[in-house]
């Protein structure tokens, strides 16, 4: 990005938490925010990968910091708010770790399900608690989630997957509306069929990518850096009156409802 996209946003010098921040998404997030001028607090259960993040952009002279935590643990979660004081407040939260456990809901077994649940739902509140109060006390601040299309989709066999990410929407407009008034923003980014290391084992399976490529509108999966160039605007100045929202970022995807119904005569020809 160059200075003046940096500029354009408002981000340089804000200091940016990202949680899930050792690969995928979360690792994409802070590398976008890195270049527009953030400085990171970079959260990951797995140390290696969160420091790897950290030592990539540390590299290019950005200051970011490495923490290990589980946002499941609100002991964690309070240990490494008190780490990152070491790079200065929160201006900017990315709540964007998250987990996926298959299962029927006729036998998910209630340890998955409330596993699932403490990472991808109580792990956000956990985070938004810790990091948000220095927002509220300074009036400003903003905080991107990330959810899913399967929060509005069913997502069959997943277990507690769709339900947790539906969760996240609802999470994130109670805090529109409750922190809205300290200047703080609340919203959602909504990531459709994404090729991320947690969906990876998928796009193995012959024959996959080209199927799901084929079921978007736009042609292609799509990937951890599409997401976060939403994310940076969410975050930024220019989004300054978006609150409570939700953005949908699955290529039109989601759109594709009425393809999926044989209709002769109406065939795609080309």
């Amino acid at each position: 990005m160059d200075q003046s996209n940096a500029e354009w946003l408002g981000l340089k010098g804000r200091i940016c938490v990202v949680t899930g921040a050792g690969s995928g998404i979360g690792r994409a997030v802070a590398l976008a925010m890195a270049s527009a001028g953030a400085s990171l607090v970079l959260l990951d259960k797995d140390a290696a990968k969160c420091q790897g993040t950290a030592e990539a952009l540390q590299s290019t002279g950005v200051r970011a910091l490495a923490v290990t935590c589980d946002i499941a643990d609100p002991a964690s979660v309070m240990a490494a708010e008190r780490a990152s004081r070491a790079i200065g407040p929160c201006d900017i939260l990315v709540n964007n770790a998250g987990m996926l456990l298959p299962g029927s809901l006729a036998t998910v077994s209630l340890e998955d399900w409330n596993q699932l649940l403490s990472v991808n739902l109580t792990g956000y509140l956990l985070c938004a608690q810790a990091f948000g109060k220095a927002m509220i006390e300074r009036g400003r601040g903003a905080i991107v989630h990330t959810a899913s299309i399967a929060g509005s989709n069913a997502q069959a066999f997943s277990g507690a997957y769709s339900v947790s990410k539906s969760g996240v929407l609802m999470l994130s407009r109670q805090l529109a509306v409750e922190w809205g008034p300290h200047g703080v923003r609340s919203n959602v980014l909504s990531p459709g069929l994404v090729r991320t290391p947690m969906s990876e084992s998928f796009y193995q399976a012959p024959g996959v990518a080209e199927k799901r490529a084929g079921a978007v509108p736009l042609g292609r999966v799509g990937t951890p850096e599409d997401m976060a160039q939403v994310v940076l605007f969410l975050a930024s100045d220019r989004a300054g009156f978006v609150n409570g929202q939700e953005i949908i970022v699955d290529g039109g995807f989601e759109h594709m409802l009425m393809s999926l119904v044989p209709r002769p005569g109406f065939e795609r020809t080309n």
